[in-house]
């Protein structure tokens, strides 16, 4: 029982104790199952995916969008924007030291007397955190900062999985374009045999029109496909940061799509928890919360601060830290709420209540994880059933639809039989060239659901935020 738990209890001490005994125990012990629901393996997931592909091509073009890709440069810059509030935060454990220096020239018109004034001082304050409150602040700005870092390791899993998906889809695109080729041209030879037969007077002015519509319908589709695959270059291009001009699709010419044959290392359910990003992400954010409670609460007492100064002033610049008018002081003050009408009260609550917000909101994020792990393999299973079903009815559809024609050209069956057989080949084609995209997309979406890393890539946040 506690190895099954260990993961878990792992994953809650990332970013050290909470600092609220408030925390909803279902976080610490969820409701995880020993194993997925369908049987697997339960080897350890394993990291670098990408390489499995076998297409040089992809890596290329997924190291480009690491790096150019706007939506993951706006969450890189996001992540640095608040370790500066990280170092902002820390900066309030340090004194304060100012310097002040005045300089002024006044006439009086009573006297008619002109004067000269002039004054420098160092002036330096501190606060004393006997109740921890600036360590609260502090810990919710680290919080902060892990969480937008881990959410920064989910956005490059996501664009990685979208670059993967996005190439595949174009590759099935121009599949199903030089299929959609193929139809016409087909469509144009039964056109010309057909007309060829009716003007010898085999055929009847029916099959002439029955096969003059196939070809405008063929056309038509040819036109679809064409519009498709423009479409889906210009969204690869998108997640690649380039101008969307279609002209990627030109790379997939000779490219087909791989079919992959072996199992993925599932792990335990209670392993997604410390491998997601986005869930530590979650989880870095109830912490954060709960330092933000901490914070709230020691508004509420009272403030130690000291403060010191150093000053000389005189009536000539040159006189100035002569020590003639040297003068210090060094004071300690106590400040302490007394009345604000419960604004302190109500923000102590809020805080509590965003505080269990945020755990109702990592528990939905923590089970839409298993979620998406459990249809991943489910739909993955269900697909290879489906694809090998259809290679068989792919190739007994090519069958039909030879013989059909033949059997056409014989007189024994009519026109609208070799239309069916036709339209079911191509229906079967089709049909195979989109599972076996639907199989690498669900691949890729399984990686991404158990947590794991697409390749050993030097490729980090600073690399793109200096990459101008």
């Amino acid at each position: 029982m506690v190895k099954r738990y260990l993961p878990i209890l792992i994953a809650l001490s990332i970013a050290g104790c909470a600092t609220n005994s408030e925390l909803d125990k279902k976080l610490q012990f969820p409701e995880v199952p020993e194993n997925w629901q369908i049987t697997q393996s339960s080897i350890e997931v394993k990291d670098n995916w990408l390489p499995q592909f076998a297409q040089n091509e992809l890596i290329d073009l997924v190291n480009e969008a690491l790096t150019q890709n706007y939506a993951l440069r706006q969450e890189a810059y996001g992540a640095e924007i608040l370790k500066q509030r990280l170092l902002q935060s820390e900066a309030d454990f340090w004194p304060t030291l100012d310097l002040d220096f005045s300089s002024g020239r006044s006439r009086s018109s009573s006297t008619e007397v002109t004067s000269n004034s002039h004054s420098i001082g160092l002036e330096s304050g501190y606060e004393i955190d006997i109740w921890g409150k600036l360590s609260a602040a502090q810990q919710q700005a680290n919080l902060n900062y892990l969480a937008s870092v881990a959410q920064y390791q989910q956005s490059r899993q996501t664009l990685v999985a979208s670059v993967v998906s996005g190439w595949f889809d174009l590759i099935t695109a121009k599949q199903l374009l030089d299929l959609a080729e193929q139809r016409v041209e087909n469509s144009k030879q039964n056109l010309d045999i057909i007309e060829s037969g009716y003007r010898q007077g085999l055929n009847s002015a029916l099959d002439v029109y029955l096969s003059r519509n196939e070809l405008n319908s063929e056309i038509s589709n040819l036109a679809d496909q064409q519009t498709s695959l423009l479409q889906t270059s210009r969204t690869l291009e998108r997640l690649l940061g380039r101008y969307p001009s279609g002209k990627v699709a030109a790379t997939v010419a000779d490219t087909s799509l791989p079919l992959l044959d072996t199992q993925i290392p599932t792990g335990l359910p209670a392993d997604v928890i410390t491998r997601k990003p986005e869930l530590k992400a979650s989880w870095y954010q109830v912490l954060a919360e709960d330092a933000g409670l901490a914070y709230a609460h020691k508004q509420r007492f009272p403030s130690f601060n000291l403060s010191a100064s150093i000053s000389d002033s005189t009536d000539e610049l040159s006189d100035l830290l002569s020590g003639s008018s040297f003068a210090w002081s060094l004071i300690g003050s106590i400040a302490a709420p007394i009345f604000r009408a419960g604004d302190l009260k109500a923000n102590e609550e809020a805080a509590r209540l965003t505080l269990k917000q945020q755990e109702q909101a990592y528990l939905d994020t923590l089970f839409e994880a298993f979620s998406d792990v459990e249809n991943a393999i489910t739909t993955e299973k269900g697909l290879k059933q489906s694809y090998l079903a259809t290679v068989n009815a792919s190739k007994n559809a090519k069958e039909a639809e030879t013989l059909s024609f033949e059997q056409y050209q014989k007189g024994l069956v009519t026109y609208t039989t070799v239309l069916e057989a036709q339209g079911r080949s191509f229906d079967a084609q089709n049909a195979l060239i989109q599972i076996k995209n639907q199989l690498l997309a669900n691949r890729v979406d399984l990686h991404i659901a158990l947590g794991g890393d697409f390749a050993d890539t030097q490729i980090n946040q600073e690399d793109v935020l200096t990459n101008e």
